[in-house]
């Protein structure tokens, strides 16, 4: 990576790496699908190590998932310090992409075939994935519809936050 791409830490900034792995999403994606992908989300950006300016960065993508018009596809980022051969895992993250016709609507994807064991077990983990979205997303809506601020004053206990406006 290049000086160009550090941030004021001396590291290579994330907006860079997650830039990187949002190009290999859609060469990923685009590839299985036959046709241009857009990103749709992007889930568990985890930055484990930083990157260090100089080190030799290379993205692995993994079509993980199918569904009708979407894609899950798993990106693993590693870091290599070429002066000694030393290799570190730096990033992991899942990025739903969905393929477009040339009308720019959703189009339906090939099915994926699964040829390893890593392939399936990858395929398991990606139902699951959606499974726990579709769950916190149900659980958060109804978290935030019932909210009633003024009966939850008390989850602010211990919080470095201070209430700054009058309530009338």
């Amino acid at each position: 990576m290049i000086p160009s791409y550090a941030n004021f830490g001396g590291k290579i900034h994330g907006g860079i790496l997650l830039s990187l792995m949002d190009k290999v999403a859609y060469a990923a994606a685009s590839k299985h699908a036959g046709t241009y992908c857009v990103t749709v989300s992007v889930d568990g950006v985890n930055f484990m190590q930083p990157v260090e300016v100089g080190e030799l960065v290379s993205l692995l993508a993994s079509v993980n998932y199918v569904g009708r018009t979407s894609l899950l596809v798993g990106i693993k980022v590693t870091a290599e310090d070429v002066r000694t051969g030393l290799m570190k895992h730096t990033n992991t993250s899942y990025f739903t992409m969905v393929a477009k016709d040339e009308g720019g609507q959703p189009t339906k994807v090939p099915g994926l075939e699964l040829e390893t064991r890593d392939d399936v077990r990858r395929f398991q983990e990606a139902i699951k994935r959606r499974q726990f979205q579709q769950q916190y997303r149900e659980q958060f809506d109804n978290a935030r519809t019932s909210l009633a601020i003024d009966d939850q004053m008390g989850l602010l206990d211990g919080e470095r936050c201070r209430i700054a406006y009058h309530s009338s």
